[in-house]
């Protein structure tokens, strides 16, 4: 049996994640996933590389067809398990990098978006600064941020934060925080991860 996953115009990670679910929903099934665009032929071969699957490309007519299969080239070892979920976020701001903000948000729409479908969570993301945007009304990440915290996840928004940007009545998800309960999650994690 091959499982088709059509991944034509969609942005990342989106293409990725889909190969994804059809790789666990399927295990050792062959796979081929179909994409438009150079950096998402990249990210899907690398997952399926490094989730132990061969990968053949062909492309037809500006399409990438990515030809999965499981792989028959000896043991390939799992990748090592963390410290399951005992990690938090850390977000300073409501977008993420430097250099353009439009970019900016749309870049931190997909790393929501991936976080949703990663595991394990963390156990806590805590939001500073103009981070806090992303707990309230209006933000493009609303969702994902719930469905994270209905998955154990722990939405902490920093309140002198929210009540020096008057966002306080705003709050959507997760509770308000202070600082000293900021620095026990991240003194208690075994990482912080900062983005």
């Amino acid at each position: 049996m091959t499982i088709t996953v059509d991944a034509r115009g969609l942005n990342c990670p989106t293409p990725v994640i889909k190969t994804k679910t059809a790789m666990e929903g399927a295990p050792g099934e062959n796979i081929i996933t179909i994409v438009n665009n150079e950096a998402a032929k990249e990210n899907v071969r690398r997952l399926a590389e490094n989730s132990g699957y061969q990968v053949a490309i062909h492309d037809k007519d500006g399409d990438y067809y990515l030809e999965i299969s499981p792989c028959s080239c000896g043991d390939v070892k799992p990748a090592p398990e963390n410290d399951a979920g005992n990690y938090v976020i850390y977000v300073p701001t409501d977008k993420m990098g430097q250099g353009s903000d439009e970019l900016g948000r749309i870049l931190i729409k997909g790393y929501f978006y991936a976080l949703t479908e990663a595991k394990p969570y963390p156990k806590a993301i805590l939001f500073l600064n103009s981070g806090v945007n992303l707990t309230t009304e209006g933000s493009v990440v609303l969702e994902h941020l719930k469905t994270l915290e209905a998955g154990g996840v722990e939405i902490l928004s920093c309140g002198t934060c929210l009540d020096f940007f008057a966002l306080k009545d705003k709050l959507s998800v997760g509770s308000v925080t202070n600082m000293y309960s900021i620095v026990e999650k991240m003194n208690q994690a075994t990482k912080v991860i900062r983005i």
